[in-house]
């Protein structure tokens, strides 16, 4: 039980959602359920830390001690005409992409076209290449996070949520929110995941963290410790998977 904590809630909805997960090169997978990686740059994001600087790693190392709570909560649309609503499934969609071959720099009506780069302003160079990628999406999904942690560290990444300073999406830059990410800080875990399911009773399947081993189920590398693109790193983090009954 953690003294002098608050409890964050995270309303994640969208069309589309990706949540990177045993992804090597030109294949991009996702999870069924938000990493908590994607969480944490969710964060850096809205409080504006610049890629493998030194705040990032500072608020990486205070995000760790975060407990964090994933559910997947159920989407219903209205049937047209009807008066049932039908709930919908959770789909991966596989997206076919291709990469590279484009403009030219040393074409004068070409190069400003070009992307720069973040660092000099340099136009990047031309990938001669094509390459094929496959990245995968969850659609239909709708998720509610709870992050546990001391009250003035959630209190300041809460604070950057309302009014992030970059933007904000889900797993992936083209995945944005459809709703306010941020749902309130609350006393207690059970308040912040009744207001995320509305109050409505039911079993909600849920990915927790866990503090001993042996209360986890599975192991999962999610833990960010850097997001500097030369040296991205993580660690493993011990969760139990199973089904919450509200």
């Amino acid at each position: 039980m953690l003294t002098d904590a608050a409890y964050l809630a995270l309303r994640l909805e969208g069309p589309m959602q990706s949540w990177g997960f045993d992804s090597q090169f030109n294949r991009r997978n996702t999870g069924l359920m938000p990493t908590k990686s994607a969480i944490a740059g969710m964060c850096c994001a809205a409080l504006g830390y610049d890629r493998g600087s030194v705040k990032e790693r500072s608020f990486l190392t205070q995000f760790g001690n975060f407990r964090m709570t994933a559910i997947m909560l159920t989407r219903e649309v209205e049937i047209w005409n009807q008066k049932d609503k039908k709930k919908l499934e959770v789909r991966r969609l596989t997206d076919y992409h291709t990469v590279g071959g484009g403009f030219d720099p040393d074409n004068s009506i070409e190069k400003p076209h070009i992307p720069v780069k973040a660092a000099d302003g340099e136009p990047k160079a031309r990938n001669k290449q094509t390459v094929l990628t496959h990245r995968q999406y969850l659609t239909d999904t709708s998720f509610g996070i709870v992050l546990a942690g001391d009250k003035s560290e959630i209190k300041t990444v809460a604070e950057a949520l309302q009014n992030p300073i970059w933007g904000l999406w889900l797993g992936r830059k083209n995945c944005i929110p459809t709703a306010p990410v941020f749902a309130g800080i609350y006393p207690t875990e059970q308040e912040a995941l009744k207001t995320l399911t509305c109050g409505k009773p039911g079993k909600y399947r849920y990915e927790r963290e866990v503090t001993e081993f042996a209360s986890g189920t599975d192991t999962i590398s999610d833990q960010a410790v850097s997001f500097e693109i030369a040296n991205r790193t993580f660690t493993p983090r011990r969760i139990e998977r199973n089904w919450l009954t509200l």
